[in-house]
Order: C-alpha cells, then sequence, then structure tokens
C-alpha cells in the first residue's frame, strides 16, 4: 500500500512538472511574438476636429471615428459601474485574467454545448483592451494565449485607471460612435455627466453586439440586453432594489442630437478643411481634435445664399425676354420653360 502511494505521489509530482513545463514553454514561444504593448502608457485615441461659426455653433468635424475623449477623471461613477457589471465586476481585484471567471465559463460552456447555446467568453476588460489595441478580432486559441499574457504585462505596466480610461473611450457602441462621450452624445444628447443608470446600463449593454443591440433599430433587444446589465448592478450592489424595480420597467428614451444641415456653408467649409488639411496634414486634421473657429455667420450665409438665388432667377429671366419673339413671350417660371393658358392654338392641345 505504501509503494502505491509513494508511485501515485512520484505520478503527481511529474504530472505536475510536465504541465509547469509546457506552460513555461508555451510563455516563452508567445512571449518573443507579441506586439509592443508600452506605448499604451502615452496612447491616445483619434479624436474628430471641429469646426465652429462665429457665435460658437458647431457646424462640422472631421473624423476617420467619431470620438470625443474623455479622461478617467470626468467619468461618472455610474457609467463605471455600469460598465463594471456588464463586462468584468472584479476589474479592480485580478491581476488582468479573472480565474474566477475562467472556471465559471468553463462550467457553464458544458451545459452550453449540450444544449447548442452561444459560448461564454471570460475575457476581463484588460484583455479587451489587450485585443481592441494590439491583436486581431480572430477567433482561435492562439489569440486567446496572447490577450492572456499581455492582459498580466499591461497590467504591470499600466494602473488600472488608465486601463479603464483607454477602454471607455476606444470601444465601438454603434451608430459611427466610439468611446462612451460620443455614444452618449448620439443616443441621448447628454454629456456622461448627466446619465442615469439605466442610461448607463443601455451603453454598457452595447459593446457584446453594438448593431445587435442598437436601441434605434431594435428597441425590445435592445431593453433586454439593458436590463440584464440592470439584474448585475442589483445583484453587485450598485443599486439598490427600489431603483431596480423602476429602472428595469422604464422605456428606453432616445434624443438624436440636433444636426444643422448647412447647405449654404459647405463650400465654405469644404475651403477651410482643405486649407487646414494643407497646413497640418491629413492626420492631424482627422486624428488629433483640432477646435476650427471660423468668422462664419449661418444667417448672413443663409440670407446671401438666398439673395444669390434670387439674382440669378431675375438675370436669367430678363436674359431670355430679351431674345425671344413676341410671339414667345410669356412667363417662363423658375425652371426657364414657358407656362401658357390652357385652350388657345389649334390643333395642338391645350397644354403646349
Amino acid at each position: 500500500m505504501q509503494k502505491f502511494f509513494k508511485r501515485l505521489l512520484i505520478f503527481g509530482l511529474l504530472s505536475s512538472l510536465l504541465i509547469l513545463l509546457s506552460i513555461i514553454s508555451i510563455l516563452w514561444t508567445y512571449s518573443n511574438k507579441l506586439p509592443d504593448y508600452k506605448y499604451l502608457k502615452n496612447y491616445k485615441p483619434p479624436v474628430s476636429s471641429k469646426l465652429y461659426s462665429g457665435n460658437g455653433v458647431l457646424v462640422s468635424d472631421f473624423s476617420s471615428e467619431k470620438r470625443i475623449f474623455v479622461p478617467y477623471s470626468a467619468i461618472s461613477q455610474t457609467v463605471i459601474n455600469a460598465f463594471l457589471s456588464a463586462e468584468d465586476k472584479n476589474f479592480f481585484d485580478h491581476p488582468g485574467v479573472d480565474a474566477k471567471g475562467v472556471v465559471r465559463a468553463i462550467k457553464n460552456n458544458i451545459f452550453n454545448l449540450l444544449y447548442s447555446k452561444r459560448l461564454e467568453g471570460a475575457s476581463t476588460i484588460t484583455q479587451q483592451v489587450a485585443k481592441n489595441f494590439l491583436l486581431t478580432n480572430e477567433v482561435s486559441i492562439d489569440r486567446k494565449i496572447k490577450e492572456a499574457i499581455l492582459a498580466f504585462r499591461i497590467e504591470r505596466v499600466l494602473s488600472k485607471k488608465r486601463i479603464l480610461e483607454l477602454y471607455l473611450n476606444q470601444i465601438y457602441l454603434g451608430e459611427g460612435s466610439y468611446g462612451i462621450a460620443s455614444a452618449s452624445l448620439r443616443y441621448f444628447n447628454k454629456p456622461i455627466s448627466e446619465l442615469n443608470y439605466g442610461e448607463a446600463a443601455l451603453l454598457a449593454a452595447l459593446p457584446k453586439a453594438p448593431s445587435k443591440y442598437n436601441p434605434y433599430k431594435n428597441k425590445e433587444l435592445a431593453k433586454f440586453r439593458r436590463n440584464l446589465v440592470l439584474n448585475n448592478l442589483l445583484d453587485n450592489g450598485f443599486i439598490d432594489q427600489k431603483q431596480h424595480s423602476k429602472l428595469i420597467n422604464s422605456k428606453i428614451k432616445l434624443q438624436k442630437r440636433k444636426r444643422i444641415y448647412l447647405e449654404d456653408s459647405r463650400y465654405y467649409v469644404e475651403d477651410v478643411r482643405k486649407d487646414v488639411i494643407d497646413k497640418y496634414g491629413y492626420d492631424k486634421v482627422y486624428k488629433q481634435g483640432f477646435n476650427i473657429k471660423t468668422p462664419l455667420d449661418l444667417e448672413l450665409q443663409k440670407i446671401a445664399t438666398q439673395s444669390l438665388r434670387s439674382g440669378l432667377q431675375a438675370v436669367s429671366y430678363t436674359h431670355l425676354r430679351a431674345h425671344e419673339t413676341r410671339e414667345d413671350r410669356g412667363w417662363r417660371g423658375r425652371g426657364g420653360k414657358k407656362k401658357r393658358g390652357g385652350g388657345g392654338g389649334g390643333g395642338g392641345g391645350g397644354g403646349g
């Protein structure tokens, strides 16, 4: 019996050693193929440049991605709590990978496979930062291993606040909006400081599938996903039962940001755009968030355009009157086509 336990102990130790060597070998192999992650210390996401009229009205913006960067200090706790509840409730406690979350996902996925349900992920916010900034969206074990290694390394270099700041400013939230500030304006026409838990929960519901849960396209599905986040907020102690009951039964109220369609000033705006690109370069204008102030007066521009059109119509009318014969004369209207009365004219029909 002692020999059996002794052999079992030796087998266990050898197995453990073999597993440990395998893990070290995998980590060593992948460590030499990982992208540089230290630049995230000073990374700033691309933000749009905005063009304003003389009285401060936003006229247009130039951007490759619609984003307004907000530092961590300006992000409300309501928004932070909503995203932690939706994506990574143990974010401030784990070292980059959540071991409990991995075990939970493996256990749940066994049942998901048996019942042909969608598999769960166990990516932390740090892992998502690693994927979004340094890797691709390829679904593979290879990427997951790289993602996990990078997550541990990122946690050693960056603070939790910086990681969360990067994540909340980088993520795509549908409707062409990147980052929480841009999405807040797009869906609610509010700064993030004014969002309540119901609105913050809706934004936190979007990263999983921005198109699928888009409230403009499918409000019921968006509400279902929002309510799951509200349930998590209750479970995590961020809201109480009374708040939860009120919010979970509330309708989703969207308010698009009022956009100014400036047909009258589009040539002026285009000239300004070309000028600043010539002066500073395309990348700076479209990624570094310039505030471009112009003397443009929208009301005067509207009046000028109307005057120009009226003048052109008057010139056209005068020119036509000067070159037509007496028989051809008659009011031609805005399009320059002659208008005749009905009935007259033999054999040709009344409309002429």
